[in-house]
């Protein structure tokens, strides 16, 4: 079937079926404009109003501002990545109603595991440096080829960003000219965890890091001492020393 689609009615998925099919269910309103429908090259469920090749422009309506759509400015391609490249950072906890919590990197083989596991799923956000904040799994491209199924309906809340975005962390070693970068999480006055694959330091070791969010107003670098690495080599706990006024203040106001 050459453009074959997938659309929602009563709320179970429905297809594939060729577009002209798909048109007489709209001209025949078994399907409205606030219905979803899917084909492959979409990122994710879209609303038949906002799917401009079906030219159902009666069916559109004046959008409020409050009605428009929390739109995210990352695009992230999963075919894109090297299958053994740990580089992807998930957030779990708001897809499943539970305390929101950082892991990684991973590579996209565990990625595919942890799915088939039913430990993350299409809703699980995910971040890699090429994006600017987290985002749906399911609304990246190539979902449907890595984890063999259809994404999931997303409603707006499920789309929307969260309200932090990662704080970026790069990271310098004394008398290594290297440079690492990974994400921070669990932020505190006295120190922090960094998530980051196959960083060299070691417990003990000062390290200097540069901090930056998305948001510039929390800027901050911090040297301080390893004490503590990650299982799986994932990763360590940092604890800051000697921190001044200006790192002090982008914590206290990124914290609160």
């Amino acid at each position: 079937m050459s453009d074959s689609w997938y659309y929602v009615l009563e709320g179970e998925r429905q297809g594939p079926v060729e577009q002209a099919k798909l048109l007489s269910l709209v001209e025949n309103r078994v399907l409205g404009s606030q219905d979803y429908v899917w084909k492959k090259g979409f990122e994710n469920w879209t609303k038949i109003q906002d799917v401009n090749e079906l030219n159902q422009q009666e069916l559109s309506h004046k959008m409020t501002e409050d009605e428009l759509p929390n739109v995210i400015n990352a695009s992230l391609d999963l075919n894109a990545i090297d299958k053994n490249e740990k580089c992807l950072f998930i957030k779990v906890g708001a897809d499943r109603g539970a305390d929101e919590v950082e892991y990684g990197p991973f590579n996209l083989n565990l990625m595919k595991k942890l799915f088939d596991e039913n430990r993350i799923n299409g809703k699980t956000f995910i971040f890699h440096s090429s994006i600017n904040t987290w985002i749906p799994l399911a609304q990246v491209e190539g979902f449907e080829q890595i984890f063999n199924e259809l994404p999931p309906i997303l409603e707006e809340k499920d789309k929307r960003a969260f309200k932090r975005k990662p704080l970026i962390a790069r990271m310098f070693i004394q008398n290594n000219n290297a440079v690492f970068e990974g994400i921070c999480r669990d932020l505190s006055i006295g120190g922090m965890q960094v998530l980051v694959d196959n960083f060299p330091g070691s417990v003990g070791e000062k390290i200097s890091i540069n901090v930056h969010p998305d948001n510039s107003e929390h800027h901050f670098v911090a040297s301080g001492i390893i004490v503590r690495a990650l299982e799986g080599g994932h990763g360590f706990s940092f604890r800051f020393v000697d921190l001044d006024s200006q790192a002090i203040n982008s914590i206290n106001s990124y914290i609160g």
